[in-house]
């Protein structure tokens, strides 16, 4: 950005707009192009004004008196005008006045016209993007990045130093700084010192206390969810070539990573049967590889208030998500959430049509590390264009847990119930449960411990054969449904499972 902003005050533009929050990293930016030198001549260094609502006009890092008559805005652009030196005006937080002051949008206009083929420019800084229309055609917008890994590391450097800490390994540091990527200088000060505070040290154990401070980003968004997961992803009974898939690109989003000349994944896609654990994987991996988890609720980004409302939503929660990136984007039911793009023109003015368009642009075009992590359960509903080679990583099918993976379901829930389950026959649970999926099996074990609790007693194996065989699973209810579902995915997805064995089911 930087870069970018000298070439703008070189080029004499005369009105550059600074979306930003952080404004002494920004005047500081501002500073060191003011003071550029180009090629071998040294040119005069620009005077960088400052303007505020409460202060007026304040010739920066001077501590100087405020220009007389600059409280107001107007006031203090014709002293802009008037000015004769070369110089970069910052106004902060003029955004109120653009949309309710034509005086002020009036004398942006005359300053415009009358910096033209000088070394004058108007920096507006704001949190907020106002444009007014008689300034579209005028104005240039710059995004102010947020602090890279050099500036994060010099940050983290500080505080060590502070705590008379002098060696860290270089994964724990890389792991501290990227878990504050997203965060502004300030928040990342403030959060290592919490960490600090919280454990008496700094070290790479403490990356969920940093990672808890993007929650309030997220929080302050209201589109996207933060989920937290307390479990490993142990917690997932069988799926083992999905795990091991996943437990490969633990690693994938560091610089050793980079530096081997691997690219940064984009995302998967969990193709299943209801209730089969695809969600739980989703969950799980946060904890796997240590990036916060981040859903994008497809119900919230729908606003039908005014037009454009929509779109504008997603993306606002895309550049959330990427703001705090590494992260991983979660989507359930992906296919219930685009169903229906394709004849939206008839039922929604074509909104849909055009979200379903923004969230793909953005995923074929996104360079920020943000993994996407989408789950469904109809084949047929999903639109051909998420299908296509390279717009995930992987498709996996989850089919029904086989033998063997329903008994690791039955030890998991189990023990998450009772300390001990040797007193149960799993092998006999697994064999009566054929059918079941993880979900079902947990509902097996919840009515059987209800029926027993309201009986004051244990809960037994009796119990839960009891429950299992009062069950009608959904792969009988919805047997057609599974069968051309698994009958899709023979050919086009991967399996989730031990591949062999996974295979051996889809033939059968």
């Amino acid at each position: 950005m930087q870069e970018e902003l000298n070439i703008l005050i070189q080029a004499q533009y005369p009105l550059i707009y600074l979306t930003t929050s952080e404004e002494e990293r920004a005047e500081k930016a501002i500073a060191i192009v003011a003071t550029v030198v180009q090629g071998a001549q040294t040119k005069n260094p620009r005077q960088v004004f400052v303007w505020t609502v409460t202060h007026g006009m304040v010739e920066y890092a001077q501590n100087g008196t405020t220009q007389h008559n600059t409280l107001s805005p107007e006031a203090a652009l014709d002293w802009s005008i008037k000015h004769k030196e070369p110089a970069i005006f910052i106004f902060k937080d003029l955004h109120p006045f653009l949309g309710n002051s034509p005086a002020v949008i009036r004398w942006l206009r005359d300053a415009i016209a009358n910096f033209k083929n000088t070394e004058k420019s108007i920096i507006l800084m704001s949190p907020i993007q106002v444009i007014p229309i008689e300034l579209e055609k005028e104005i240039v917008v710059l995004d102010f990045a947020l602090p890279n890994m050099a500036e994060l590391e010099e940050v983290l450097s500080n505080q060590l130093g502070q705590t008379g800490i002098k060696k860290l390994s270089s994964e724990g540091k890389e792991k501290l700084l990227r878990a504050a990527l997203g965060l502004t200088r300030d928040e990342a000060e403030k959060v290592y010192r919490k960490a600090q505070v919280t454990k008496g040290r700094l070290s790479e154990s403490e990356v969920e206390i940093v990672l808890s401070e993007k929650q309030q980003l997220i929080r302050r968004n209201g589109i996207l969810e933060y989920i937290e997961q307390e479990e490993g992803i142990n917690a997932v009974g069988g799926l083992e070539e999905l795990k091991r898939w996943l437990k490969q690109r633990s690693n994938a989003f560091t610089q050793r990573a980079r530096n081997y000349g691997l690219p940064q994944p984009k995302g998967m896609m969990i193709l299943g049967i209801p209730g089969c654990g695809k969600s739980l994987i989703a969950k799980t991996t946060s904890r796997l590889w240590s990036l916060p988890l981040v859903k994008l609720d497809m119900g919230r980004v729908y606003d039908g208030s005014t037009v454009g409302r929509s779109e504008a939503n997603l993306r606002n929660a895309l550049k959330a998500a990427e703001s705090i990136s590494p992260v991983i984007l979660f989507i359930d039911e992906l296919d219930k959430a685009f169903a229906g793009s394709a004849g939206s023109a008839d039922s929604d003015g074509g909104t849909s049509s055009r979200i379903f368009g923004t969230f793909l642009t953005w995923m074929q075009e996104k360079k920020s590390p943000v993994f996407v992590m989408a789950t469904a359960n109809r084949a047929d509903r999903l639109p051909a264009e998420f299908l296509r080679k390279g717009r995930f990583d992987e498709i996996f099918f989850v089919d029904l847990p086989d033998f063997d993976e329903r008994r690791q379901v039955f030890e998991i829930h189990l023990g998450r119930r009772r300390s001990d389950v040797t007193r149960f026959d799993l092998d006999q649970l697994s064999n009566v449960s054929e059918g079941f999926s993880g979900a079902e099996i947990e509902q097996a074990i919840i009515a059987a411990m209800y029926e027993a609790f309201a009986q004051d007693r244990e809960f037994t194996q009796l119990d839960i054969i009891s429950a299992v065989k009062s069950t009608t699973p959904l792969s009988r209810t919805m047997v057609e449904q599974v069968t051309a579902l698994r009958d899709w995915a023979k050919l086009r997805a991967r399996p989730a499972a031990t591949t062999f064995a996974e295979y051996q089911r889809m033939e059968f």
